[in-house]
């Protein structure tokens, strides 16, 4: 991985807690910052981690070419709300690094930068791992029993179990706290990204396009998207 953060902002305000954010992560892994203003210019300097400024403004239209960077990059891309303002406001839950994954194709990338991102926040790492019913749920007559959806679950909370384990060793300091839920990926991580330093996901696999795109409008803190 190239060893320099890069920070896109504009010449307007916006952009600014891309850069605020940008310049504590490169002091956080001890790196070089590049700002540059507006999109990325060709010739730029491949980069460790790529930060763009991420207008909440429902009638702005730099999202597509955001997105369009998000969905390309070749290196993780953390957008970061233009109204992001860590640790402002008390929240219930004490700061930490979510990772939303599939634990049955799991982004190995994403899961190493997210447990990664952790340790050098001295923070706990949540695992959030979506999950739905089987296809034969769809064949019973009535209600899922509970004694099969139980048996299903047990499954899930082996298989990311099994997933996270080689991290685990790789950061044995790294308190995690694993979870499964029956619900889409955007849901499970909409309900765990409060009091989020920072969410990842892995690009692909479980996380399409449209989930990622619909993720990074709801949330208000920065996103990992990493390829």
């Amino acid at each position: 991985m190239n060893r320099v953060i890069i920070a896109c902002a504009n010449g307007t305000g916006r952009g600014r807690a891309a850069v605020d954010w940008a310049t504590r992560e490169a002091s956080l892994r001890g790196l070089p910052l590049e700002v540059v203003y507006g999109s990325p210019p060709d010739g730029l300097s491949p980069a460790a981690v790529l930060v763009l400024g991420l207008s909440t403004a429902q009638d702005d239209t730099a999202g597509p070419a955001q997105l369009a960077l998000v969905a390309a990059s070749a290196c993780p891309v953390v957008p970061v709300p233009d109204d992001h303002t860590p640790f402002a406001v008390p929240v219930r839950h004490p700061p930490h690094v979510t990772i939303g994954l599939n634990a049955r194709h799991p982004v190995e990338r994403a899961i190493d930068f997210a447990f990664d991102a952790a340790r050098l926040r001295d923070v706990r790492l949540h695992a959030v791992h979506a999950w739905e019913l089987p296809a034969c749920a769809a064949e019973l007559p009535s209600t899922v029993p509970v004694e099969d959806r139980a048996t299903w679950e047990d499954h899930e909370v082996h298989l990311l179990a099994d997933t996270l384990r080689p991290w685990r060793l790789k950061y044995p300091r790294v308190p995690v706290l694993e979870d499964i839920l029956l619900l889409s990926p955007t849901e499970a991580l909409a309900h765990h990204a409060e009091g989020a330093a920072l969410v990842v996901v892995g690009r692909g696999a479980g996380m399409g396009p449209d989930a990622v795109q619909a993720l990074l409008r709801e949330s208000r803190c920065p996103v990992a998207v990493v390829p």
